[in-house]
């Protein structure tokens, strides 16, 4: 329990921190990722509107309990990462700025399946007790 507690806590802690530096940047003002939002055909007002979603989904997964609000917020970081990453595909982006998301999306493969190991853990645990 331990093992997979910890292994939990540093993949969960990195995906967070990458969303939470993603959140913040986007409330900041940035010509670059306004460029950027630009170029993959978004408007401006989409990049708040992520980064507030990503702050809930921050909370969403650092408060105990609320399995399937854990699952929502889970899903919806895939959501973000992959259509972040199409969309750069998409746009022509070269691959040394796009397949960089692959370890991200890695990390939160990982977070989440630790996640589930966690759960499945302190359940057989309390019915050992």
């Amino acid at each position: 329990m331990k093992k997979i507690n910890i292994i939990y806590w540093i993949v969960t802690g990195l995906i967070l921190a990458l969303m939470l530096w993603s959140a913040i940047g986007s409330f900041m003002d940035n010509p670059q990722g306004a460029k950027m939002m630009a170029d993959l055909g978004y408007k401006p007002y989409v990049i708040q509107f992520l980064a507030v979603a990503k702050i809930l989904g921050i909370i969403a997964i650092l408060v105990p309990g609320f399995p399937r609000l854990k699952e929502w917020a889970y899903a919806g970081f895939a959501f973000d990462m992959i259509g972040a990453t199409y969309s750069m595909y998409a746009s022509k982006f070269p691959v040394s700025q796009w397949a960089p998301m692959f370890i991200f999306l890695a990390l939160l493969a990982l977070s989440y399946i630790y996640y589930h190991k966690k759960l499945k853990a302190s359940s057989t645990k309390d019915a050992t007790v």
